[in-house]
């Protein structure tokens, strides 16, 4: 039976990120608007929060320990303990987008989509930091990069445009981090929610969050919608799994996009959940290779 509890009420503006780490048996998550990083541990159920100095999208681990996060500046270093951030490399100079939703690949290669703060301007893009830290731009034309994950058997990488309502999917190239063979996986564009964050199970579906839909919803490797779960709030933002098992999904939610009036009726927006009883598994997320 498929079980659906709220581990921490944060009133996250735009929860994103959440990423399991089993060294620490702990989860990290951010909030990109209040630049906020967060480390809940569900044994002891202690939750510490970092105020970092710009906006964050996403972070990953790092093979030598410490993390590599996606932020307003580009890709950067950050020690949480020390406070430090140190600058990598900007994605983007000259523009106001904001690196977002972002994965490590099973080379220790760590992608990264852009996303623009108006939401229109289709302008951002995807990038790649490799180990020697050089960065690389895989994808161009896009609103608001999210949805990203690596299928299973390391051929295929799922990337989406929330705001140009498509996830798709190419053939990736693990050895030499090439993509090609863009096709759509999913459309959105005839209904109200939009995919957000995504992961994919051990078995290869994909699962991922239905911003404005109440859903995290389960899609084959063919497209085809298999499950949907309900969520007590409108807008989550990001699945992934965790727990020793990798048996827990965690979701981030928010609030940034309630209409006046719907705090009320969604008082746990914002929050992030744990469902448990799917009867599924992820996998561990690797680390950056740099």
């Amino acid at each position: 039976m498929v079980e659906i509890t709220c581990v921490y009420e944060g009133k996250d503006v735009l929860g994103e990120g959440p990423i399991w780490n089993e060294d620490e048996g702990a989860l990290y998550w951010c909030d990109n608007i209040r630049s906020l990083v967060y480390r809940h541990e569900p044994v002891t159920g202690a939750t510490r929060v970092w105020q970092m100095k710009e906006e964050i999208g996403s972070l990953v681990f790092r093979q030598k320990g410490g993390i590599v996060a996606g932020m307003k500046s580009g890709f950067c270093f950050v020690d949480l303990e020390k406070e430090e951030v140190r600058h990598i490399v900007t994605a983007e100079p000259g523009t106001d987008n904001c690196l977002n939703d972002g994965k490590c690949d099973r080379r220790g290669r760590y992608w990264c989509g852009t996303i623009n703060r108006d939401l229109k301007t289709a302008n951002g893009g995807l990038y790649r930091l490799d180990a020697d830290l050089s960065c690389h731009k895989m994808e161009s034309g896009i609103i608001a990069s999210n949805g990203m994950a690596f299928s299973p058997d390391d051929r295929t990488l799922y990337f989406c445009d929330s705001r140009q309502d498509t996830v798709w999917a190419y053939d990736l190239d693990i050895d030499s981090g090439a993509i090609s063979n863009r096709r759509v996986f999913i459309s959105t564009k005839d209904v109200p929610d939009r995919v957000d964050g995504a992961t994919v199970d051990a078995e290869g579906n994909y699962w991922c969050a239905h911003i404005h839909g109440w859903h995290v919803v389960c899609y084959d490797p063919a497209g085809r919608e298999i499950r949907r779960i309900k969520l007590p709030v409108q807008h989550p933002t990001m699945c992934t799994f965790g727990g020793p098992g990798y048996d827990v999904m965690y979701v981030t939610s928010g609030t940034r996009f309630l209409d006046p009036g719907e705090s009320a009726n969604q008082p746990l927006a914002g929050a992030l959940f744990a469902i448990r009883g799917l009867g599924v598994k992820g996998l561990p997320e690797p680390k950056f290779a740099g």
